[in-house]
């Protein structure tokens, strides 16, 4: 019954914490009682958020991480220790509260963030990470309470509703910034920049621009088992005042992702001052088990080497921009995509970044803001795309991309959460 800003858009977007402060009194205030790690941005924030998680969790903190969207399970979406919480607890939170709220309305998001909160109260977390929805001032989860704010980068997504520059929808993620409360910064970029100083300053928080301070580059991957399926990539670290590398592995494969790790670590770095320090070698664990401890998925996520097929969730310029470097860096004799975009986003743009020379699978994931796959096919014949086909569904087009591959071909699905959502759904039956 609830709106979802997932499935249809604008009608789910609240403009006030209004409904937010509401439940949270019915539920007591947990969000003044739960220290937290409060992220935002336009990409990177879900790994970032689970890096940091991840290395938490191997400190031997009790933590929670609220994330969205989620993938194939609803439950996804509130995790202790790695934990999801079970069908029953979310069945009893409901049941529990489920007539006091209703007068209020909420959207599907406020209600999963107030069980969110509830859920970390009952499980005592120690800490928990909450990954922002959208933007940052107006998203529910700015009322907790911070030890420490993490802003991944600022991008081109959502600019109904967050603004049409760099420099408005920076205002909106700096939103999030709190009196006092340390605030890290992924990129640095001229002109954010100032945006992120001034809010800072007004709000007297000690601002780190992570770049400044640390340099990752990547190495090579190192496979495991029969299939050759990557299961570590290395990366170098190296503070730039010490110029000393430091080897560190991840469990994330994208080169996009040392962006992220810089983030995260620089992220770890300040928690040192707080009441949650992590040791060197926690990070460096947590980093290296993210998958393991935390079930990150769809980060250019190998689902089979021969042919090869990836998937990854970039789903906005700049998202799909680090898609595309990861396909160009990637051997093969004959690309295929499997792609699906959302009805409120650029798909000109979007396709415009894919190589030209490829075959062109385009579907329709299950979610009423998906764009229709024909329009896209569309759009794709516009800007000149020759090999285009279009399916109803993820699965059809998935198979038919699968019977045209040879073994030395690449098969990257994405364009959307979504379109992975609906992937690895049909993978698991």
């Amino acid at each position: 019954q609830l709106p979802m800003y997932q499935r249809t858009g604008a009608a789910a977007y609240k403009a006030n914490l209004d409904n937010t402060h509401a439940l949270c009194a019915m539920l007591g205030n947990p969000e003044k009682e739960i220290p937290a790690i409060h992220v935002a941005g336009t990409n990177g924030k879900g790994s970032v958020s689970h890096m940091i998680t991840s290395a938490l969790m191997e400190q031997g903190y009790r933590v929670g991480l609220y994330t969205s969207p989620h993938l194939t399970d609803f439950r996804e979406r509130i995790t202790v220790r790695g934990k999801q919480i079970s069908e029953q607890e979310v069945m009893d939170f409901v049941n529990k509260y489920k007539e006091q709220f209703v007068p209020v309305a909420p959207s599907f998001f406020e209600m999963t963030f107030a069980m969110a909160l509830h859920h970390f109260r009952e499980k005592n977390v120690q800490v928990a990470v909450f990954e922002t929805g959208m933007g940052g001032r107006l998203d529910s989860t700015n009322v907790v309470k911070p030890v420490l704010s993490v802003i991944t980068n600022i991008g081109h997504d959502h600019q109904q509703f967050l603004g049409d520059t760099p420099e408005k929808i920076a205002g909106e993620k700096a939103g999030i910034i709190k009196y006092g409360i340390p605030v890290v910064i992924g990129q640095k970029h001229p002109e954010t920049e100032d945006v992120f100083l001034k809010k800072a300053t007004e709000m007297s928080a000690p601002i780190i621009f992570a770049a400044e301070h640390l340099k990752v580059t990547e190495g090579e991957i190192i496979y495991t088992g029969v299939n050759k399926t990557p299961e570590y990539k290395i990366f170098r670290m190296e503070t730039l005042q010490q110029k000393i590398p430091e080897q560190i592995f991840s469990g994330v494969m994208g080169s996009y992702q040392k962006e992220n790790i810089t983030t995260a670590a620089v992220a770890m770095a300040m928690l040192q001052n707080t009441n949650f320090p992590v040791s060197t070698t926690s990070i460096k664990e947590g980093f290296k088990n993210i998958i393991k401890n935390t079930a990150l998925r769809g980060r250019w996520q190998t689902l089979q080497t021969s042919p090869l097929i990836v998937c990854d969730t970039g789903h906005n310029k700049e998202g799909v921009e680090q898609v595309v470097g990861m396909i160009q860096k990637t051997q093969y004799k004959k690309l295929h995509l499997v792609l699906g975009v959302v009805n409120d986003k650029d798909a000109s743009t979007i396709l415009h970044a894919f190589p030209a020379k490829a075959n062109y699978y385009f579907c329709r994931a299950s979610i009423p803001r998906s764009m229709d796959a024909e329009e896209l096919k569309n759009t794709g014949k516009k800007i000149g795309l020759k090999d285009c086909v279009a399916f109803q569904t993820v699965p059809e087009a998935y198979e038919a991309a699968l019977r045209n591959c040879e073994p030395d071909d690449l098969l990257f699905i994405g364009g959307s959460t979504f379109v992975v959502a609906d992937l690895l759904e049909y993978l698991k039956k």
